[in-house]
């Protein structure tokens, strides 16, 4: 991490790059989103050097805001990394503690309840990113919400065009089921797109 470190701070200081020296943490947002999609992409199709080379440019993001942050006196890669090390140890009391959890759902229980007692208690709406993708942030409020699904709503909606409603009614659809339905979408698109 050192040297992609010390590379992102040359591109950031006079005479490096000037397109790298303008950005903020704001303006590289869509990028941060773009690679993390891109990785997600790599993952799905399996590919183990695709997988490294887009898994690396998440962790130039990674290494590009820990500079400016270094370079505004808020954070640094150090704090990034400090960070995410706490929180794992604390959030695995079954490995690094003597708290007992013998399944994957009695961690998920114990991880969200320490978040809730380290944040407070937050509403659903809350809980769920805003910069997810619609299909993903409906799905993760559908669930969280424990909302009603019903096939017949969906009908509904649609009888009455409004496309919008129906939609909703389907994610809802697809959280009762425990299927994402951006995963969903995404290998049913992957699927047409390798068939033409």
């Amino acid at each position: 991490m050192d040297k992609l470190l010390d590379v992102m701070r040359q591109l950031r200081a006079p005479g490096g790059c000037p397109w790298d020296r303008q950005q903020t943490h704001a303006s590289l947002r869509p990028y941060l989103l773009e690679e993390a999609a891109e990785a997600v992409d790599a993952i799905t199709e399996g590919d183990p050097e695709k997988m490294a080379e887009e898994l690396g440019d998440v962790l130039l993001q990674v290494a590009f805001h820990s500079v400016i942050g270094e370079e505004e006196g808020t954070f640094d890669y150090d704090d990034v990394e400090r960070a995410i090390v706490e929180k794992l140890i604390e959030r695995h009391p079954h490995v690094f503690g003597n708290r007992e959890l013998n399944t994957a759902e009695e961690v998920l229980a114990n991880w969200e309840k320490q978040k809730e007692e380290k944040r407070g208690p937050e509403t659903p709406c809350a809980k769920v990113p805003k910069s997810l993708p619609a299909l993903a942030r409906g799905y993760e409020l559908a669930r969280k919400l424990e909302l009603s699904a019903s096939r017949d709503a969906a009908q509904n909606a649609l009888a009455r065009g409004d496309l919008t409603q129906a939609l909703w009614e389907v994610v809802k659809l697809f959280a009762a089921a425990r299927e994402n339905p951006e995963v969903a979408l995404r290998e049913k698109l992957s699927e047409l797109c390798s068939n033409g």
